[in-house]
């Protein structure tokens, strides 16, 4: 295959006989966002048991690594964005799965502490988002899973944090 054309932000895409219509399936971001549903509707699958989402998980999973976390480290610990992860943690705590308190040394400031039932949650949900991953990546082989994944992460390091948590509240609706 031969790599497309990509347009420039200097040189819009304008198809004409020097440049070809390109596919979105040509497109990286398309095949990324198109990659995204896909993985959240297998999440979706394996865990409706459960009724939790993937940011939800992340949200309970960060905070049991870290007990005493607060909000706007959590968002930025899952790499979600500050204004929507209260709704999250708002949705947890409702379903006894999360609880805030207040820190000792500043009242305002509210720490988050997963429960026994979300640390039960947790234990049970857990295995089955592993099988997710398993799922998402099992058209490849394990050297192509490998090198997939090094390759996902160099992009994401690569743009650090320029870009990400605006648009997963965005992206989240």
């Amino acid at each position: 295959m031969v790599p497309p054309v990509l347009p420039t932000p200097a040189s819009p895409r304008r198809p004409g006989p020097e440049q070809p219509e390109s596919p979105l399936e040509d497109l990286p971001g398309h095949q990324i966002r198109r990659l995204q549903q896909i993985a959240v509707a297998l999440f979706m699958d394996e865990t409706a048991d459960w009724g939790i989402t993937p940011v939800q998980f992340a949200t309970l999973e960060a905070a049991r690594q870290q007990p005493g976390l607060d909000q706007r480290s959590l968002a930025a610990a899952i790499r979600f964005d500050t204004s929507t992860i209260g709704g999250v943690v708002d949705r947890l705590e409702k379903r006894g799965l999360i609880q805030r308190n207040a820190a000792p040394h500043d009242r305002r400031l509210r720490l988050l502490t997963v429960t026994p039932a979300g640390e039960q949650l947790l234990g049970e949900v857990t295995p089955r988002v592993l099988q997710v991953q398993q799922r998402l990546l099992g058209p490849l082989e394990a050297a192509e899973q490998a090198q997939f994944m090094a390759l996902l992460r160099r992009l994401v390091q690569s743009h650090g944090e320029t870009a990400g948590h605006d648009a997963d509240a965005h992206a989240a609706h």
